[in-house]
């Protein structure tokens, strides 16, 4: 998985690119009527339910933007929110929070529409044992926060990139020549280069599963657009030597019945890239 510090530095430079994409050579806006002097404060607050998220990485845009600005927070990460809460209040330069102002809301509508989808997802998987998982499928630029909004909402990510796992789709298999033969030269182009990496292995039908598990060292087997029948076979057939996750178009009206099959995570690109921005406003006070 991604390193702590590699994941910090993503968010900077989320932060060092939003902030150049918006200000550009200036705010013409705020200089041009507010005085440089100017200080005051703003209100981060709800319109639409929902679970906040985006709360940390406010904190972070405002003190990079200016760290004189002040952030007084009243509700945390991964809370319930309804129409009318205060999140949180920034103080200080005028200029200042209003340049902060845009790549901090767009943040946290996207977070925090995110974080909701996956809380719902958790709550349709509670007492089952599967664990909900992302995907790649994420907005280019800003995979690092949408993934932090799956993890504020209660589900897990997947791998971040292609670079800190492994895993062998379909396309991979049909190009290599097979699923035993991609399996083969991947633990080879592992052991020449001294790399660790976890090895997952799509399955399309429980022929390919068995043909998996032939192999040894495999972290995880994606059943990929399976039935239910099949799922629990697939399961049945792995019997715990590795972990199982399904895929595949799965929502909310079939999350929980995969769940039952008995699999170990469910994933779904739903998380990241079917959600609608909540609702948010940064008021002056």
């Amino acid at each position: 998985m991604i390193s702590q510090q590699a994941l910090e530095q993503e968010i900077r430079q989320i932060i060092e690119n939003g902030i150049r994409e918006d200000v550009g050579d200036g705010d013409h806006s705020s200089l041009a009527c507010i005085p440089e002097e100017s200080s005051g404060k703003a209100r981060l607050l709800v319109k639409e339910e929902c679970v906040i998220a985006g709360v940390e990485f406010a904190q972070q845009v405002f003190h990079y933007v200016d760290p004189g600005l002040k952030v007084e927070v009243v509700i945390r990460d991964g809370e319930k929110v309804n129409y009318g809460d205060e999140v949180f209040y920034v103080s200080g330069s005028s200029r200042s929070i209003l340049m902060a102002e845009r790549l901090v809301l767009n943040a946290m509508q996207r977070m925090s529409a995110i974080a909701t989808k996956t809380a719902a997802y958790v709550a349709l998987l509670e007492g089952t044992g599967t664990r909900i998982l992302d995907t790649r499928k994420t907005t280019p630029g800003i995979r690092a926060l949408e993934k932090w909004a799956v993890k504020i909402g209660g589900g897990e990510n997947h791998r971040y990139a292609l670079y800190d796992m492994i895993m062998l789709k379909d396309n991979h298999i049909d190009f290599a020549g097979g699923i035993t033969g991609a399996i083969d030269k991947t633990k080879k182009y592992l052991r020449d280069r001294g790399l660790d990496l976890k090895i997952i292995v799509e399955a399309r039908d429980l022929k390919e599963v068995e043909e998996i598990l032939r192999s040894e060292g495999i972290y995880r087997i994606l059943l990929d657009n399976f039935s239910y029948e099949d799922t629990r076979k697939a399961v049945g057939m792995v019997g715990g030597r590795c972990l199982t996750e399904s895929s595949g178009g799965i929502n909310e009206s079939t999350l929980r019945k995969y769940a039952e099959c008995g699999v170990d995570f469910i994933s779904s690109g739903a998380l990241t890239h079917s959600v609608s921005n909540k609702d948010l406003s940064l008021k002056a006070v």
